[in-house]
């Protein structure tokens, strides 16, 4: 772990020492500085969960990943300033009320004086750590969001603006490996339903709001305002590719 080229490549000059504090800080800056995407599973580059690779694809190809690779780059990083960090795997809801299977996300815990939860890799989410706190209504840049706990399971919940709590996803706190999620990775990558294999999304949180680009849309969310515009190229996508999102493929 490059720790120096890690916190440059996230706009990082803060204080590093373990606490929430510093923690909420690295949280925000790695979500602005690298996107959420799958731009290697639709150009049938395989992606391997190896830290080393991992880290390799963040750091020296400056490019950004979806949950198992974001979520592993930055627990690699938190590990290295001495945070004490474990993989925990989360099953996402879905629009029926169900969920998928178990490994189908990958979420941090952190601990320090309390637990926190930590995630950089679920695209449009709360952009600082949540407290491990059940019930507890907690606001965020994003929005409101709280944690409950339903038999041996915490639920992460966001409040929609009807009122009524949505469901993200649901998790354990039993300690995982990064080798333990390779099933559903490889399941997402191959999988005719899986949405990271049929579209390509790229999408991070800006300063005001956040930047999306799903196939051929641009979706740009600022001050609670959303515009919508369709590209109309593949040079025009790649350009936004660029500039938007500061990746060269």
């Amino acid at each position: 772990m490059d720790v120096p080229s890690y916190l440059a490549r996230i706009g990082y000059s803060g204080p590093i020492e373990p606490n929430a504090e510093n923690l909420r800080a690295l949280h925000y800056a790695h979500l602005i500085a690298i996107p959420f995407e799958n731009l290697d599973i639709p150009r049938g580059r395989t992606i391997v969960l190896d830290e080393g690779a991992i880290i390799n694809k963040v750091l020296v190809l400056r490019r950004g990943g979806f949950c198992y690779e974001l979520n592993g780059a930055f627990a690699a990083l938190l590990r290295a300033l001495g945070f004490n960090v474990t993989l925990l795997s989360a099953r996402v809801a879905r629009a029926d009320g169900s969920e998928g299977p178990e490994f189908d996300h990958l979420t941090l815990l952190v601990d320090l004086e309390e637990p926190w939860l930590a995630d950089v890799g679920f695209g449009e989410s709360y952009v600082e750590p949540l407290q491990l706190k059940p019930d507890l209504e907690q606001k965020d840049p994003a929005g409101t969001f709280r944690l409950i706990e339903i038999g041996d399971r915490i639920h992460m919940q966001k409040l929609e603006p009807d009122g009524n709590w949505k469901p993200q996803y649901s998790f354990s706190l039993q300690p995982r490996r990064l080798e333990e999620f390779a099933g559903m990775c490889h399941i997402h990558q191959t999988s005719p339903t899986s949405s990271f294999a049929t579209r390509r999304i790229c999408s991070r949180a800006t300063l005001t709001g956040r930047i999306t680009l799903s196939d051929m849309k641009l979706i740009v969310t600022s001050g609670g305002k959303r515009e919508e515009k369709t590209l109309s190229s593949e040079e025009e996508w790649m350009s936004v590719i660029r500039e938007q999102f500061g990746m060269s493929l």
